[in-house]
């Protein structure tokens, strides 16, 4: 367990005093390495909770650059920051919040060929991308690499969370048990055509960084099974209950996905979500 200095101990009081964490797990977090796809909308409340909560190593990827029409939600960057590398605004930001925490950038596309490389040295993935290419390569590199992976994604008013990790817990479906395959290419409009509230990103982001502090520190109950979806307009939460589908073509009984597809757009991470 770690030597806490006083600092950190006064720093991490909250979580320390809470039976579920304590020292112990507040060492734990100060251990974590987190990955994390995209630096916007969703990217922004998770990466600034995750620091905030002394999580060690923060990896960052995301190839776009801050754009002023980001700023309505994307609340890790700031309007002194537009035209600088994503990665590079959340770096700062993160670290004037927490200088316990190690931040590593990529600002490169995610893309078969470097996304099981990157992410094996983590301990979870985080998925706040905002293109279903991404999505799914996201999703089948942590399903080979073994890696638990919380995923969110959100349109107009509505979103949604969920934890895949079935290779820790049996009949846990995968992110294919629900969407087989990605839809068209422009079938469903981007945030920039559709719109999207930008509190929205909050409050999904924010319940993404619960579900991963909760999976780094071994608490509670696994979302793993189950989709959480937010209505903003009805205010409604409803949890759904998931199951693995056993013709699933990456974790199904006879797979027939065996290494990294790559589809149309994949190799384009752009979080403007």
């Amino acid at each position: 367990m770690i030597d806490f200095t006083e600092e950190q101990i006064e720093r991490y009081s909250r979580h320390i005093i809470l039976p579920e964490v304590g020292a112990e797990g507040q060492s734990r977090l100060l251990e974590s390495k987190v990955f994390m796809v995209g630096a916007g909308g969703l990217g922004s409340p998770v990466a600034y909770y995750l620091a905030a909560a002394g999580v060690g190593t923060i990896g960052i990827a995301d190839a776009d650059v801050v754009d002023r029409s980001n700023l309505q939600r994307q609340i890790i960057h700031n309007q002194d920051r537009v035209g600088m590398p994503k990665v590079e605004s959340a770096r700062e930001t993160i670290q004037a919040l927490n200088p316990d925490v190690n931040v590593v950038t990529y600002q490169e596309y995610i893309t078969a060929d470097n996304v099981r490389e990157i992410i094996r040295d983590y301990d979870l993935v985080v998925d706040g991308c905002d293109n279903f290419p991404t999505r799914f390569l996201v999703n089948d590199a942590c399903f080979f690499e073994k890696k638990p992976l919380v995923s969110g994604a959100m349109f107009r008013f509505e979103g949604q969370v969920a934890t895949f990790k079935p290779h820790q817990q049996k009949g846990a479906p995968c992110y294919r048990c629900l969407y087989p395959e990605p839809p068209p290419s422009g079938l469903v409009p981007s945030c920039s055509e559709a719109g999207i509230l930008g509190a929205l990103a909050g409050a999904v982001g924010t319940i993404q960084a619960v579900e991963a502090l909760k999976e780094l520190l071994g608490i509670g109950e696994s979302l793993a099974g189950y989709l959480m979806t937010f209505d903003a307009l009805r205010m409604e939460w409803k949890k759904l209950r998931l199951r693995k589908d056993p013709r699933c073509p990456l974790c199904g009984e006879h797979p027939s996905i065996t290494d990294l597809v790559t589809y149309e757009q994949a190799c384009e991470l752009q979080a403007t979500h």
